[in-house]
């Protein structure tokens, strides 16, 4: 049995990967400041404590009661195309946030650090990308994660944490907040609908995006500490197969059986068009 700190372990992952954790017999503490989580997704019998990464005492009382095995850290405001217009918000949650916990675990001699970054530190870069391609971010959440990562290389150089990143892309599953209108455009549409509004689709909606399970993500992060070969290292995790957000849509109105709701066309944004990640190296490591 390990003891484990799970930051944003009441939101959309970070709960499931809590349930992982109960099962496997871990004693977990989870830490976050609700602002995408719900205390009901945490499991009872799980320490709970109310914080943000962002606050340096709220970190500290998170290790007062002993040091933690291994520190998972889902706690991110993660709203990317809205990241330009809440530049000091997104680095304060996303960036300082990770730093101050960065500290707690060398000052305390974790055991290994898993970090959830995300596939937006590549941006509009194009091709099958592995995790040797150049990161390239087109926003302020992706800027964020991509400097944490350097900070865990680098830390991992200087004091010695081990560490495994992780770049997810487009989770969905149960427990993801659908009432959030910033993120996730599965629960973005499924509240459209559910409201009687039209879905809205960001130009002509032939973006692709795989969309990934979040019982597809969660088991990789749960083994990353134990695997040799997953120590400071990085990898794409997610689906292989593409859906255009038009698909999606009419995917969602089907499943909804309103195949005949509304639908609008907003003017194109500055997103990433197409892209496709190799998981080769995850599946190596993990099965």
């Amino acid at each position: 049995m390990e003891r484990v700190l799970v930051t944003g372990g009441a939101g959309f992952i970070g709960s499931h990967l809590v349930d992982a954790l109960v099962e496997r017999g871990d004693e977990v503490v989870v830490m976050d400041d609700f602002s995408g989580g719900f205390e009901r997704n945490v499991p009872a019998g799980v320490a709970l404590l109310r914080g943000s990464v962002s606050r340096e005492q709220d970190v500290a009382a998170a290790f007062a009661d002993g040091p933690f095995d291994v520190v998972f850290h889902l706690a991110a405001y993660a709203a990317e195309g809205l990241s330009h217009h809440i530049k000091r918000f997104n680095y304060e949650n996303n960036l300082r946030g990770s730093v101050n916990l960065i500290n707690a675990a060398v000052n305390t001699g974790v055991g290994h650090f898993v970090f959830l970054s995300s596939a937006a530190v590549y941006g509009h870069a194009a091709g099958t990308l592995t995790e040797l391609d150049v990161p390239q971010p087109i926003d302020s959440y992706g800027i964020a994660k991509l400097a944490v990562e350097a900070e865990l290389a680098v830390t991992e150089r200087l004091f010695g944490l081990p560490y495994t990143i992780f770049r997810p892309h487009n989770v969905y599953g149960t427990r993801q907040n659908i009432a959030d209108r910033f993120r996730n455009v599965i629960g973005i549409f499924i509240n459209q609908v559910m409201h009687g509004r039209p879905l809205s689709i960001f130009g002509d909606g032939n973006q692709q995006r795989a969309f990934s399970h979040v019982a597809d993500v969660v088991p990789a992060l749960l083994a990353a500490p134990a695997l040799p070969d997953a120590r400071n290292q990085c990898f794409n995790i997610g689906a292989d197969s593409a859906t255009s957000i038009l698909g999606l849509a009419e995917r969602v109105l089907a499943e909804f059986g309103r195949p005949d709701h509304p639908v609008v066309h907003l003017p194109a944004r500055d997103e990433v068009v197409t892209i496709q990640l190799s998981h080769e190296k995850a599946a190596r490591v993990f099965g």
